[in-house]
């Protein structure tokens, strides 16, 4: 049986991280076996998860983890999509992940409010008398992160208009349709779903979050996945 390693259900998400929701999700959607299990962050093979354990094969980041299950199991999670659909859902997930990830990892950790409603949380089992310098320092890192890829480089009001120029994008991608690219979930779907949960859970605040509550059929697609593939968190969206 596959074992996937996650954090574990935080702020109301079944993760807090929207890749270890992707990489559940598209367990998920493959119809196999498998378990998770919250103790494996300390052995990660690239020091992130979420990773897999599949008969022993290792296959670490959400991506080379769909990929596997694909070459592996024969799963085409884009089944009936055209050409033209599979290069735009690819596209869609990579603007998310690329881009709308780094404007969540903005708003969740370097807000001091949302830092100390959210991520703080991360560091209780750092011993008391080393937690502020272990704190500080991982927030240093983060910053430098940001200003290395370039958003950290921006005004707040800079990075308000990109962000929500991905969420009026998403939005207009999904138009009507029940599923990212229609009447049925493909891969994308698992990406989509995981940043729309993410970005509506009420423990953070921001103008992020004040967007997509704005976008209606964003906010009704995160309810009915989360209700279809995560019913015990269905709230959290």
């Amino acid at each position: 049986m596959i074992t996937l390693y996650t954090f574990g259900p935080f702020f109301g998400l079944p993760d807090p991280s929207p890749f270890v929701m992707k990489g559940e999700m598209l367990l998920k959607l493959s119809g196999l076996p498998y378990q998770t299990n919250t103790r494996g962050f300390m052995k990660a093979p690239k020091g992130k998860l979420p990773y897999i354990d599949d008969d022993g094969t290792l296959i670490a980041d959400s991506t080379l983890i769909r990929l596997h299950l694909e070459q592996k199991y024969g799963i085409d999670f884009d089944a009936g999509l055209s050409p033209r659909d599979r290069g735009v859902a690819w596209a869609t997930e990579k603007m998310l992940e690329d881009h709308l990830y780094w404007h969540l990892i903005y708003w969740r950790w370097m807000n001091d409010a949302n830092f100390h409603r959210g991520p703080v949380n991360f560091f209780k089992r750092a011993p008391a008398i080393i937690r502020p310098f272990v704190v500080s320092s991982v927030r240093k890192r983060l910053r430098q992160t940001l200003w290395g890829h370039g958003i950290g480089r921006h005004t707040e009001a800079e990075n308000n208009l990109m962000a929500a120029r991905a969420v009026d994008a998403v939005s207009m991608m999904l138009g009507d349709n029940a599923y990212l690219m229609g009447a049925a979930p493909c891969g994308a779907d698992a990406t989509v779903s995981a940043f729309v949960a993410a970005t509506l859970c009420s423990t953070f605040d921001s103008p992020l979050r004040t967007k997509m509550e704005a976008t209606p059929n964003l906010v009704a697609y995160g309810r009915r996945m989360m209700s279809q593939y995560f019913p015990d968190h269905a709230k959290a969206a």
